[in-house]
């Protein structure tokens, strides 16, 4: 083998190396620090960047390349480059910004502004706003359906899941769930909506097809109260049978058979656990503790925590590079 065919080698098994760290980051934002933390996939911290006041919830572009952040306190849409692990602008939001979602082609932001009763579209290029939706008091969770024509968002206060036509820009269904349902879900191939209701211990499942409830997921955590049984962050496994579900208060995350919606194995965590997502190859949960400041990592296939990090002031979102 030639020197520099060696070399040559070697730089592109580093570029392997380096793309497969990249893939594997963990990404927690943390409300009070006004940071994201970032971590390899075992919970070891990488780095902290930089970001808008009280940043919030996280997603990706399609490519990777950046890493949108919701800042509750700046009303901002952070705009994170990934590759230098630096905030490289921001999109001007309304008033205390929360949950957003994407448009299928990536070029319009779907964001719940919670003190202004409305889900307000943006346009990512120009930074502009392009409309909004009147909603009940409180919104919070949304979801865009894959075919960019529906968008689903919660009102905390009046329990309610709104189907808003973003073409049409109005509500044209409300689906009554449980007490404060707060985020979203597709499951069974997108034939179902899970919605979190933090105030009753449940999960409504909604048919997408007619937009009824179609069950109830019921939380019973021993030793613990009703009231303190808070469901919020939900994720669902790569191959779609298991929904786990962060009980909030109740310091514990829950494992749900999808298809059955019996409540399995539950995992005691930290404090507060409402954020949570799975490594893409499902091994791995990673739950956000906003009142302990930490991170457990809990081994699904055993439902054991397995190791639990600090992540800085009030951790709200987590997200895993695929």
């Amino acid at each position: 083998m030639t020197r520099p065919f060696r070399l040559f080698t070697l730089a592109a098994l580093l570029g392997c190396a380096s793309l497969a760290m990249a893939q594997g980051k963990v990404y927690v934002s943390s409300e009070k620090d006004n940071k994201l933390y970032v971590f390899d996939a075992q919970g070891e911290r990488l780095a902290a960047i930089d970001v808008c006041k009280r940043p919030r919830h996280m997603m990706f572009n399609a490519s990777r390349s950046q890493l949108y952040v919701c800042c509750g306190d700046s009303n901002q849409l952070g705009v994170v480059d990934t590759a230098s692990g630096k905030m490289t602008g921001t999109v001007p939001l309304g008033d205390s910004p929360e949950i957003f979602d994407l448009s299928p082609d990536g070029k319009t932001v779907y964001v719940s502004i919670e003190d202004e009763n409305v889900m307000a579209a943006y346009d990512l290029a120009s930074k502009k706003p392009v409309f909004e939706v009147k909603t009940g008091g409180e919104p919070e969770g949304v979801l865009v359906t894959p075919d960019g024509r529906f968008a689903y968002v919660t009102s905390e206060v009046a329990n309610v899941v709104h189907v808003i036509d973003l073409g049409q820009k109005k509500v044209v269904k409300n689906i009554q769930v449980g007490k404060r349902p707060r985020r979203f879900v597709l499951a069974a191939g997108g034939a179902e909506l899970w919605v979190s209701n933090e105030l009753d211990a449940t999960v409504s499942v909604v048919d997408t097809k007619d937009h009824s409830v179609k069950g109830t997921v019921k939380f019973a955590v021993k030793g613990m109260r009703e009231a303190d049984i808070t469901p919020v962050g939900m994720a669902l496994s790569p191959d779609g049978k298991t929904m786990w579900v962060g009980l909030g208060r109740a310091n514990h995350v829950a494992e749900v058979d999808v298809a059955t919606r019996a409540v399995g194995r539950q995992v005691l965590v930290g404090k507060r656990a409402w954020g949570l997502t799975l490594h893409p190859d499902g091994k791995t949960l990673y739950v956000t503790n906003g009142l302990s400041d930490d991170m457990t990592l809990v081994d699904t296939a055993s439902a054991k925590a397995v190791k639990t990090v600090a992540v800085g002031r009030v951790p709200h979102s987590v997200i895993v590079a695929p």
